[in-house]
C-alpha cells in the first residue's frame, strides 16, 4: 500500500515540481500542469463514454495523461516558447503519445544534456555501443513552439506513461 501512495504522490507532483517553461522577455506566460487518467463513465442515456480525471491511484498498468498548458497573459506576443518535462520515475513513455500543435518535440535520454526526435535517440548499451533508446529510457520531453504566441492565446502539449 505504501509503493501505492508513494506513487500517487511522486505522479500527481512531478510534472508541477519539475517541468519549466521559457519564453523571451516580451511576453508573459501563464503556465499549469494536470495529470489524469481516462475512465469510462455512463452517461443519463446510457451511453458509455470517457473522461479525463485527476487519478485517485496510480497502480501499475494506469495509463496517466500529463498536459501543460501555457496561456500569453502579456500585452505583446511572446516567441522563443519552450517546455521541458521529465518522464516520472517508475512509468515508462506510451509511444507516439506526445501532442502538442505548432511545436517540434524532441527527447532526452540523459536527463535533458542532449536531445533529438524520438527515433534519434540514442544510448550507450552495456557493450560500450550506441543504440536506439528504447521507451523506459527516455527520462524527459522537450517543445518548442513555433513562431510567436500572440496576447491573450494559448496552446497546450503532453504525453502518455504507464505505471511501472
Amino acid at each position: 500500500m505504501r509503493r501505492r501512495i508513494l506513487l500517487s504522490l511522486s505522479l500527481a507532483f512531478a510534472l508541477g515540481l519539475s517541468a519549466h517553461v521559457r519564453a523571451q522577455s516580451s511576453g508573459d506566460i501563464e503556465f499549469r500542469n494536470i495529470a489524469e487518467v481516462e475512465v469510462e463513465v455512463k452517461t443519463p442515456e446510457g451511453k458509455v463514454e470517457k473522461k479525463r480525471v485527476p487519478p485517485n491511484k496510480a497502480t501499475p498498468g494506469t495509463e496517466v495523461i500529463y498536459t501543460s498548458t501555457f496561456r500569453n497573459v502579456g500585452k505583446r506576443p511572446a516567441g522563443n516558447i519552450g517546455i521541458v518535462n521529465p518522464v516520472p520515475a517508475s512509468t515508462t513513455l506510451v509511444g507516439g503519445s506526445a501532442f502538442g500543435e505548432n511545436t517540434e518535440i524532441t527527447y532526452s535520454a540523459d536527463g535533458g544534456k542532449t536531445w533529438a526526435a524520438a527515433d534519434k535517440v540514442k544510448v550507450t548499451g552495456a557493450d560500450g555501443k550506441q543504440r536506439p533508446a528504447g521507451l523506459t529510457e527516455f527520462t524527459h520531453i522537450r517543445w518548442v513552439y513555433k513562431g510567436e504566441l500572440a496576447s491573450g492565446k494559448q496552446g497546450s502539449v503532453g504525453f502518455r506513461v504507464t505505471v511501472n
